[in-house]
């Protein structure tokens, strides 16, 4: 699924008018309908109904809010619309006032005497969409700081009024504080980024038929990854297939207090699919190992507390590194020769990233297409501290394209970036995997699907979708303030199987 730009989104409006020979009324029509007929699933009619008080800017995005206001009035739903003062208006917007029935409280608002609103109050915000290009000021700032204050549920119409789409909002600028947005067709890039979580609330997709061939041929370099995605991306299970076909993998894992994490990384790597597993940890863990993963092989490292000795590495088929090994001195020149040495496609996490954050040589060692997974904490380690949430993704891009890897940024909706610039939003998971242990069951899942022989690009996509739908799904029986990493491992597998398709004819 594409992120538009809001020029490329208007584009795509454009475009679709054209090709189905229709007007621009037609296609707002569209777009009011999927709003009234989402309100009115929400909002069933009762006695006595609640309020809905549609706010109408001048433009386009007033022109959906007064036609939604039109449909929710013929479903008999009490409405009043607000206007703001202006001007000049949209076409479409003044051929929607004119539609709008006179029994419909309509009236410019006066920001001397602003409306009330009840507190069971739904208020549609459409005053401004895709097209704003400045912080609000004068009136508009002030129906918004009003709106923020009522305490009512708001829905913003295709993104809420002063969030600015493809650019950091200005420090102190007014912005709508949607309880939801509703979004036509697409996601937009600004509500994955932490900055405008306050701004977004819950937001919502809903299709209006824009032209599916336009928006395939527009060029984008930031993606919203679903299901349908990567419905193709894993391998059938072979009726002859054995241990051997599926990759014999590698990890480095695990130090004195922290033999849990590799614990974590290796049942994920078996519960991902992957044929064989080959553990490396220090001395002291192997009781532990055995003990908590019998599918696993054990190679203990001759330092009883940290990891010192790179294994032969010819048998295997890719390699983690991280989860729990510490930072010891030992364990960094282990992490040079591997970069130094390995042939095959590498996974590294947590202290493996700390360790080339504060030996940035081992960063030019790189082999091509690492897969590296930090957090954000220990992202900034490896480049800078991000000034706000586009400029960490422009560190992201330049970091994957200097070293030539796969940077899988954890957190809401994990990015992925790669060498060639494209960043990948994930659309599974939930707060409840902010928890211990997770991203070493993510550096499992990756290591195993890239021992499979998945590309990586491909490993990044299906395994941060399925560590994430793991999530939700354990979510579901534990919920989220109950989940831990262990809970994750047990979904892998009805998480993997979803993304499975069936065998063609």
């Amino acid at each position: 699924m594409k992120l538009l730009s809001a020029s490329q989104t208007r584009q795509a409006d454009q475009a679709t008018i054209q090709a189905e020979g229709i007007r621009s009324e037609d296609l707002m029509e569209r777009a009011a309908t999927a709003l009234a007929r989402w309100l009115m699933q929400r909002l069933p009619l009762q006695t006595p109904a609640r309020e809905i008080h549609v706010f109408c800017g001048p433009g386009n995005n007033g022109g959906d809010g007064l036609a939604a206001g039109r449909l929710l009035h013929e479903a008999g739903y009490p409405i009043s619309v607000w206007l703001l003062p202006a001007s000049q208006h949209s076409a479409d917007f003044t051929l929607n006032r004119q539609r709008l029935p006179a029994d419909i409280p309509c009236q410019e608002i006066n920001p001397e005497q602003l409306p009330t609103l009840p507190a069971t109050a739904v208020a549609v915000d459409a005053l401004f969409g895709t097209g704003l290009t400045r912080p609000l000021e004068g009136t508009a700032a002030t129906v918004v700081q009003h709106l923020n204050q009522a305490g009512v549920t708001v829905v913003s119409v295709d993104v809420p009024s002063g969030l600015l789409l493809d650019a950091p909002q200005p420090m102190g600028s007014t912005v709508v504080h949607a309880t939801h947005t509703i979004s036509f067709e697409l996601p937009k890039l600004a509500f994955l980024l932490p900055q405008n979580a306050l701004y977004v609330g819950e937001w919502h997709i809903l299709p209006i038929g824009l032209a599916a061939e336009v928006i395939h041929n527009l060029p984008v370099d930031n993606y919203f990854v679903d299901e349908i995605m990567l419905m193709n991306r894993l391998p059938h299970r072979q009726t002859f297939g054995h241990k051997g076909t599926y990759g014999h993998a590698l990890l480095l894992v695990g130090s004195y207090s922290k033999m849990g994490a590799g614990v974590l990384a290796s049942r994920a790597c078996l519960h991902s699919g992957v044929g064989l597993l080959t553990v490396s940890l220090p001395a002291a863990g192997y009781s532990i190992l055995q003990t908590a993963v019998p599918e696993a092989m054990a190679l203990t490292d001759s330092q009883p507390n940290h990891l010192c000795d790179l294994p032969e590495l010819k048998s295997y088929s890719a390699i983690g590194m991280g989860p729990g090994v510490g930072q010891h001195d030992d364990t960094r020149a282990l992490l040079e020769d591997l970069l130094c040495t390995s042939q095959v496609p590498l996974v590294l996490d947590a202290d493996a990233l700390n360790l080339m954050a504060t030996n940035r040589p081992l960063l030019d060692l790189l082999p091509p297409d690492s897969i590296l997974t930090p957090h954000p904490k220990e992202f900034e380690r490896l480049t800078e501290p991000a000034r706000h949430d586009y400029h960490r993704l422009d560190l992201l891009r330049s970091f994957c394209q200097q070293y030539r890897c796969f940077t899988v940024l954890k957190g809401a909706y994990t990015c992925t970036g790669t060498p060639t610039g494209e960043l990948y939003f994930n659309s599974t998971g939930n707060p409840g995997m902010a928890t211990g242990g997770s991203g070493d069951v993510l550096t499992g899942v990756l290591t195993a699907l890239r021992a499979q022989g998945l590309a990586p690009l491909d490993a990044c996509l299906v395994g941060v979708y399925a560590h994430g739908r793991a999530g939700d799904l354990a979510a579901l029986q534990t919920g989220e303030m109950g989940l831990t990493a262990s809970d994750l491992v047990v979904q892998l597998g009805p998480a993997l199987r979803e993304l499975t398709p069936p065998k063609a004819l």
